[in-house]
């Protein structure tokens, strides 16, 4: 998660966030894993072969494509992104699914109130909700869901410019 900095004054972005899911698997240590799934398939396929078990080895090739496609659908997966942009007027999240489709959702920031559970992170405006970071860890999702509750308590609050402070 990135943040971006307070501006002041009218339309002012008060918290700026861009989400995307977390993959600790590499695409080196990907092509290392399948190496490795290979090698052992191998080693346990080729005596089974030779002792005339040959199906063996088809459900081994199948063992790794299994595995192989897996990963690819996590690695696309991963591609998913929700940038959240809070401002005076309102609270903007535009997602962007994997197979490249936006949606942009504008949630009015005056009636914004945030249910922030382990679950889920759900923001309420106007009998509208919107689950937000869907793919986050737990963890994350609470530290998102309490700093976008601090930025709200932040724009919500009073401010007032006195001769005095000039």
């Amino acid at each position: 998660m990135t943040e971006a900095p307070t501006t002041s004054g009218p339309g002012a972005v008060h918290f700026a966030t861009s989400l995307s899911p977390h993959r600790s698997l590499s695409p080196d240590g990907f092509k290392w894993v399948i190496r490795g799934a290979i090698a052992a398939n191998l080693a346990i396929g080729l005596p089974m072969l030779v002792l005339g078990a040959w199906p063996v080895m088809g459900f081994m090739g199948l063992d790794v494509w299994l595995l192989w496609w897996l990963f690819k659908r996590s690695y696309l997966d991963a591609r998913r992104s929700e940038t959240l942009v809070l401002t005076d007027s309102e609270l903007l999240v535009d997602r962007v699914a994997p197979d490249g489709e936006r949606e942009e959702h504008r949630l009015d920031a005056y009636w914004l109130r945030l249910d922030i559970t382990e679950e889920r992170l759900v923001a309420i405006s106007k009998g509208n909700r919107l689950v937000i970071g869907r793919f986050l860890s737990p963890d994350a999702r609470l530290e998102l869901g309490e700093q976008l509750k601090a930025a709200l308590a932040e724009m919500r609050a009073p401010q007032f410019k006195h001769e005095w402070d000039e």
